[in-house]
């Protein structure tokens, strides 16, 4: 037995996928997670499900990780006492920002807390060009006085950011020379080593969030280090980053800004591999859990790539999977607002108390309620009998409701739901109307705990015509970590105009890139054959303020590969914008390398078709409210992991299992494919 093993670190359950690479089989656990130390959670929920496959911790032969841990740490404000220095004259940028401001007119607006306090944000004198020549040396004597003040406000960890920095590492390098002289126990971040990119607010922004949540990380990667070892796991660990590839342990623990869209990632890279083994390419995931939905749209089978995303208010320059957030899940609030309109989220009643029908106490109606009432869910236990819910209580809260409304029980949960169904679409359209990609041409793939409870309203919203549901939608993102690769990016901004004189200073940035990911390469210890290096560059018209990402074949930089950069370039801006500036110049931004280390995944065998029948896998009936009847439906409910490739389901149906349940409308069939996935469909 050689076991792959994937787990995923949420705030309430901490989700463990077990993959025998001999026999195929998968297996998935879950456990409760600890936030007081998520480590001890994770370990528990190895140990628990090696324990339940019979499996021996010297067999694991891969172990990969996501987490909430910096994510966490900067919503909740938890990281260390922060230090800043930077150029003379610009230790205000950090709070000034830019002047785009999201509510202009908001009097009230509240903006996110300033990571590091003005007393704590020291100036140097230094001066860089813009060409990255040098104008003013490196003052060390006021520098080292600045560290001294820093030393007195027992700072833990120290920003590093000077204007340009990006183009002349030299004074950047300097300072961490001195600062590992002087204050060798601080965390040390540098923007050209964490953001060396243009743009010195979010590359300031950056390099501040790394710093903020480098010593937390630390923290956790030492104490689940020690976990492990305790456990006897002989492997590695890998960690997620944002990008949806992992990197080692020690990687992570220096740049934990990479990390902080760890859980979602993962999940769209599941997303992925399910959708090649299934015959689809073009997708739009939908990842529904208790408080947030995470959508993302795959192209050709891929998810583009974003350098820079605003997290909960801090800007941050990273490459990451492009996923739009929408505060919608099943823990989310519906309530009555002042023009006596029915709202659902962003607030979320969380794990704990929960929504109403866990009965900890929560009187305010949450989505699951909604769900409980309508009997969409079961209206008795949920997690495969593993916790009891009460309907009755879901009604009185739902009710409270209705009465303010001045509707029907039914009609105001079904109204829940619709809210929350349209919440969704419209982050759905727009990673796809407002782009240029029409829903139509997608299939929409529903997993999280909720995603395929709401998948069937939400295909119908958007007009799309079939739905994939994988085998295990609420633990999908630690399968992920059982697909993926290693992987790091490294850029670098040249801006230039696209021209033969472009082809040198291209072929000098890449070639730089590339040595970056061969010292990357060494440090992981990824053997030559499992290399693979890709580039992109992100372009723009002349004075435009933002750029497009294209890709840029490798080998040699010639005038054919900047004809094909334009063609690629000018057919990104027309499905983006709808148009093509004929005759404006064309700018180089910033030059992109992705280098990934390719490793032994998970495969899965297709099943041979055990027939169209299903009557195996019934497990009983429940009436559920069908808003396309306006009343109560009997609807059949199957089990899951009783259906076998080739059975089909007649809508209306309810198919359950430990991790989730998906709702089959009075129109729709659902057929399980050959991967035991189920393809939901109108029905003939």
């Amino acid at each position: 037995m050689a076991l792959r093993i994937g787990v995923d670190s949420g705030g309430t359950f901490t989700d463990v996928c077990l993959f025998d690479e001999e026999t195929g089989k998968l297996d998935i656990w879950k456990v409760s997670s600890t936030p007081d130390d998520p480590s001890r959670g994770i370990a528990n929920g190895i140990a628990e499900g090696l324990a339940t496959v019979g499996g021996a911790a010297a067999q694991v032969a891969f172990l990969g990780h996501g987490t909430t841990v910096a994510t966490n740490a900067l919503i909740e404000l938890k990281g260390v006492d922060t230090g800043l220095i930077t150029t003379d004259g610009f230790r205000d940028l950090l709070e000034i920002g830019r002047q785009k401001r999201p509510s202009l007119y908001d009097m009230n607006a509240e903006k996110p807390e300033i990571l590091v306090s003005r007393n704590r944000r020291l100036e140097v004198p230094e001066r860089l060009k813009n060409d990255g020549s040098v104008d003013q040396s490196l003052d060390e004597g006021k520098l080292r006085a600045a560290i001294h003040t820093l030393a007195g406000e027992e700072v833990k960890a120290i920003a590093v950011c000077f204007l340009y920095g990006f183009l002349n590492t030299a004074h950047e390098r300097r300072v961490i020379e001195i600062l590992r002289e002087e204050l060798p126990e601080v965390f040390v971040s540098a923007s050209h080593a964490v953001a060396p990119e243009f743009r010195e607010y979010e590359r300031m922004s950056t390099t501040v969030v790394n710093a903020y949540l480098g010593p937390v990380m630390q923290r956790y990667i030492e104490r689940l280090k020690h976990r492990l070892t305790e456990l006897g796991i002989p492997v590695a660990p890998q960690l997620t980053q944002s990008n949806g590839g992992v990197i080692g342990f020690d990687t992570a623990a220096q740049l934990p800004v990479r990390t902080v869209l760890s859980g979602p990632s993962t999940g769209v890279v599941a997303a992925q591999a399910v959708g090649r083994m299934a015959g689809y390419e073009n997708i739009i995931t939908f990842d529904v859990g208790g408080t947030s939905s995470d959508v993302a749209l795959l192209q050709g089978g891929f998810c583009k790539l974003t350098g820079e995303a605003n997290i909960h208010g801090y800007p941050i320059k990273a490459p990451m999977l492009d996923i739009h957030t929408v505060g919608a899940g099943g823990g989310s609030i519906a309530f009555v607002d002042s023009g006596g309109l029915l709202k659902v989220g962003p607030r979320s009643a969380g794990a704990d108390p929960g929504p109403v029908c866990y009965g900890r106490g929560n009187t305010e109606a949450t989505v699951t309620d909604a769900n409980i009432v309508l009997q969409t869910l079961n209206p008795v236990e949920i997690l495969g009998g593993r916790m009891k819910v009460r309907r009755d209580l879901a009604i009185e809260a739902v009710q409270r409701l209705a009465d303010q409304l001045g509707l029907g029980l039914m009609e105001t949960a079904q109204g829940i739901i619709s809210v929350v169904t349209a919440n969704i679409a419209k982050a759905i359209r727009v990673i796809s109307v407002q782009r240029g990609h029409d829903p139509r041409d997608y299939a929409l793939m529903a997993f999280g705990g909720a995603g395929p409870l709401h998948a069937a309203r939400l295909a119908k919203e958007l007009d799309i015509a079939r739905i994939i549901v994988p085998l295990t939608p609420g633990t999908l993102c630690a399968l992920g970590l059982l697909l993926t690769d290693l992987r790091s990016d490294f850029a670098i901004s040249r801006l230039m105009k696209v021209g033969p004189e472009a082809a040198g200073p291209m072929m000098n940035g890449f070639d730089a890139l590339e040595r970056q990911a061969d010292a990357w390469f060494g440090q992981e210890g990824i053997a030559e054959d499992r290399r693979v290096v890709s580039r992109t560059a992100d372009m723009r018209y002349v004075g435009q303020n933002y750029e497009l990402q294209v890709s840029v074949p490798v080998g040699p930089v010639t005038g054919e590969t900047l004809e094909v950069l334009v063609s690629r370039f000018e057919q990104a801006h027309l499905q983006r914008f709808g148009f093509i500036a004929e005759g404006e110049a064309i700018q180089i931004v910033t030059l992109r390398v992705e280098a990934a280390g390719l490793v032994n995944k998970a495969q899965f065998a297709p099943q041979p078709d055990a027939g169209s029948s299903c009557e195996a896998a019934v497990i009983g009936s429940r009436k559920v409210y069908m808003d396309e009847a306006k009343d109560f439906v009997a609807c059949p409910v199957y089990a899951r992991d009783r259906l076998c490739a080739g059975n089909r389901i007649a809508g209306p149906a309810i198919v359950e299992q430990m991790d989730t349940t998906t709702v089959i409308l009075p129109d729709m069939q659902a057929t399980v494919d050959s991967y035991l996935n189920l393809i939901l469909e109108a029905r003939a």
